[in-house]
């Protein structure tokens, strides 16, 4: 028996040996890829049909391109489009097209495609956030096979311009209902894969028309959390950051001679909005005096971290057409004072500030409320989220003061929109900008481009703040990316990593897992339960009633109350300089001008057949979106389930058995700790110590269970034990007190006294009493580790199913927090029919009452 202990021992020892040796693989690169982290994943990948800026920022110019491209520099090249001619009035564009070019599938570009696009922009029920523009064409057509000839209604002097947007990519007609879940372009790059939630994958286009590209792949990974950003990037987890988002550890980083920090121009203008149809704001010595009471700078330090250039317009610092107005609204408290008394508020006003997330406006925010404050104005600050950010201010103009980053290049002429959030109307400004839409003389417009920029200043209509930077870091050993941001794109086609080698070819899309095995095991858990818990068909078919009501009583409440929420997913799609005929497009298409009452029953209608619906963002069955997520969040929860029983329950038996010794107190000390530690906190520690100092793993992320079990395995492992430990530290609690309660009933006095051992005792009579009342917090806790692992996820950023529903509520993707709580409720009550029924195979007395 010793041997064979020994050998046990010995075999069990090798085992743990492998697996260590499986984990502890530094995480490394692949050879000849490109890691990129971006703060913000795309809601699809079809840039004509999206205005949001993650979408441009992996797929422009990389895999779409248009007949002109936008330069690093800001100015116009020819692209699809070799050269175009322009008639003498400004309203006629021939266009020379590029020959031999190819879509990634196959399918020749030529004339019909540029056609089709441009038709399928301006068409009625077109989605494109900027239709006004493509339906200024009276006419496209083709005058050859690479010939097209485009006639607009009136001049237009920036239309070249407007062809290199990402709103203007050409797409085949073949492919193009398909781009927003597997787009098809020209570009240097080829979509390979999008596992939403972690990363979209491009790979070289071999047959590329132009200078073949020195990557052979691109790895964009989404990383939402500022601080995981800065783990991943010290894990070596990336190759950088286009765009950093916690720019308070660049100081850490500037001292790490493994980065570089590339400081450029961006077109956003960080404002602070002003209601102008609202009194006092309606009188411009009011607006004038906040910009005197406003110090810009100050503001840019706490908003941006020191990283910004003053404005003193709505237009960007590095454009040839820049007009320096900063001088015209020094920093002059006490002018502000004077100009409010002259307008009749000399001891002031009260007022209010609607934040939205970004840092930039929150802190930014409390800077500016305590200078309005020093001069009289007192400001009550309300922070809101971008989904009552959009509905509240931007849709229904209800707000006095506002601080947004406007990122649109060259958007000067929203100021001509008398129905803008501004609500700024001057007939003077408008002229200027419909001169300037049909010029074409370069001097001309520049011109009228600095005349505008005057016109709103000396009418204050908001306090122009800073121009934003774009703040990239890099490895040093990234090269040819750009530093500036003249449009809100990742041109990575000239792009390389010195020193890596190519990557070898073969890999292939993800296979996605199905949902119908988790369905199976779960029928079979309640099978198998139900048969050793001796339970009635009468009593399961009255547990069965009980669940449906409890689900449809909480579709009710869960449906009413998310779709009464703020905020118009439409218009948070479509971005802020959207047209609105786009937008009730787009609402259309989603259903959304239905009655409530019609939704609800569309919808449950689904749930019951099994449909869960279309992703309003995605564009992708709902159901398809759970699959992908599922397989992250469900092993994820078994394995720190795994992990609280194996700690807990042990742990609570020997605190028990033990508890007059100090090795009891110590058991309990140390679960009270546990208790008290944040999950979050532990999550970060452990990223710190065997992510960053050690490289054991990787700082977060998720590989795909196709990638191999060992790889999955480690990517689940640190977020697993994050969620265990205080759970585990809850659980040795609960099973300690069951335990020490069940130790002082009478049949166990009883076998103690017929010379049972305490460890006879302890395992084959009290353990099981005990774990009566522990079941109820297992199942408790599964429960929770499946829904509520959200921060964590975060933390790792794991594409499990906490981070899509905080991802959807953020984006007003209704159907899809409507759907997923409706499955996680489901979990819930299923579990506790099962701990219900597993009460009766743990204490034989409970039989009866199942039947």
């Amino acid at each position: 028996m010793p041997a064979k202990a020994d050998m046990f021992r010995l075999t069990m020892l090798r085992a743990l040996l492998v697996l260590a040796a499986a984990l502890s693989i530094s995480p490394a690169h692949a050879a000849g890829a490109l890691n990129i982290g971006v703060q913000l994943e795309p809601p699809n990948l079809d840039p004509t049909s999206g205005a949001a800026a993650a979408i441009d920022e992996i797929v422009y110019a990389n895999v779409f391109e248009g007949l002109t491209r936008i330069n690093e520099d800001g100015a116009v090249s020819p692209l699809l489009a070799e050269s175009w001619t322009v008639s003498g009035d400004g309203r006629i564009y021939d266009f020379k097209l590029r020959e031999g070019v190819t879509f990634h599938d196959g399918t020749s570009f030529d004339a019909e495609d540029v056609v089709f696009t441009l038709n399928r922009a301006k068409a009625p029920e077109s989605t494109n956030a900027q239709r006004p523009i493509f339906e200024i064409i009276n006419e496209a057509r083709a005058t050859g096979p690479y010939s097209v000839r485009i006639t607009l209604n009136e001049p237009l002097g920036a239309f070249p311009t407007y062809l290199g947007w990402g709103d203007a990519v050409i797409v085949a007609e073949e492919s193009a209902a398909t781009n927003a879940s597997n787009p098809v372009g020209t570009g240097p790059f080829k979509f390979l894969r999008w596992r939403r939630g972690a990363s979209a994958m491009l790979v070289r286009n071999d047959d590329y028309w132009g200078n073949r590209p020195a990557l052979d792949r691109i790895n964009f990974i989404f990383i939402p959390d500022p601080t995981a950003a800065f783990a991943a990037l010290m894990a070596g987890d990336v190759d950088g950051f286009p765009n950093y988002p916690a720019a308070e550890n660049l100081g850490l980083i500037e001292r790490d001679d493994r980065f570089k920090i590339v400081t450029g121009t961006g077109e956003g203008e960080m404002i602070l909005a002003i209601n102008n149809g609202a009194p006092p704001f309606d009188d411009i010595r009011v607006r004038r005096a906040l910009n005197h009471a406003i110090d810009k700078q100050a503001v840019i330090e706490a908003g941006l971290f020191g990283f910004g250039t003053p404005i003193g317009s709505h237009f960007p610092p590095h454009h040839p057409s820049y007009e320096d107005l900063t001088g015209l609204y020094p920093y002059d408290p006490a002018e502000a004072r004077r100009l409010l008394a002259g307008a009749g508020y000399p001891d002031g006003f009260e007022t209010t500030l609607a934040l939205p997330p970004p840092a930039y406006a929150r802190r930014g925010g409390e800077v500016i409320a305590a200078q309005l404050e020093a001069v009289g104005v007192e400001v009550e600050i309300r922070n809101i989220e971008w989904a009552q950010w959009l509905d509240q201010v931007f849709a229904n103009k209800n707000y006095d003061l506002t601080i947004v980053s406007h990122t649109e290049p060259m958007d000067i002429d929203i100021y001509a929109r008398d129905d803008y959030y501004f609500q700024y109307h001057s007939d003077a400004f408008n002229k200027v900008i419909a001169v300037l839409l049909g010029e074409t003389n370069p001097a001309r417009r520049d011109a009228l481009l600095r005349e505008a920029q005057e016109i709103i200043a000396e009418d204050a209509v908001n306090v122009f703040i800073a121009s934003s930077p774009k703040i990239a870091v890099w490895s040093k050993d990234v090269t040819g990316v750009w530093a500036n941001a003249p449009v809100q794109a990742n041109d990575l086609t000239d792009a390389d990593v010195v020193g890596r080698a190519p990557l070898a070819p073969g890999d292939h899309p993800t296979r996605m897992l199905p949902l119908w095995p988790i369905f199976v095991v779960i029928a079979l858990a309640f099978t198998v339960v139900a048969v050793f818990a001796r339970a009635s068909p009468a009593f399961l078919a009255r547990r069965a009633a009980s669940m449906a009501l409890t689900l449809f009583t909480a579709s009710l409440v869960i449906f009413f109350l998310i779709e009464i929420a703020p905020g118009d997913p439409a218009a948070f799609m479509m971005g802020l300089n959207a047209d609105p005929a786009a937008v009730d497009a787009l609402r259309e298409e989603l259903g959304l001008n239905q009655s409530l009452i019609a939704r609800y029953a569309s919808w449950i209608g689904g749930l019951a057949m099994g449909d869960f619906g279309v992703s309003y963002t995605y564009r992708t069955p709902v159901a398809e979106l759970m699959a992908e997520r599922i397989w992250v969040s469900l092993p994820l929860a078994l394995l720190a389930f795994a992990i609280s029983t194996a700690i807990g329950i042990p742990a609570g038996l020997a605190a028990a058995a033990r508890r007059d010794r100090a090795s009891g107190k110590a058991i309990v000390a140390t679960a009270q700790a546990g208790v008290a530690i944040p999950n979050f906190w532990l999550a970060i520690l452990l990223v710190m110590i065997f992510a960053v100092a050690f490289r054991w793993f990787s700082a977060g992320g998720f590989p795909g269970w196709d990638a191999g079990f060992f790889s999955a395995l480690k990517a689940l492992l640190l977020p697993a034990i994050a969620l265990a430990i205080p759970q585990a530290a809850i659980l040795t609690q609960i099973m300690r007190s069951s335990t020490i309660e069940t130790l002082r009933e009478d049949y166990i006095r009883t076998a103690r006294a017929k010379g049972l051992t305490r460890r006879e005792t302890l395992t084959g009579h009290a353990l099981r009493n005990a774990l009566i009342p522990v079941l109820t917090i297992l199942g408790l806790q599964f429960a929770f580790l499946l829904a509520g692992g959200v921060i964590i996820e975060n933390v790792f950023y794991l594409p499990g199913l906490g981070r899509m529903v905080f991802q959807a509520i953020a984006q007003r993707d209704l159907i899809v927090v409507e759907s997923v709580v409706m499955v996680l409720v489901f979990a819930v009550v299923a579990i506790a029919f099962l701990i219900d029924l597993a009460y009766a195979i743990v204490d034989p007395r409970l039989h009866g009452e199942r039947r």
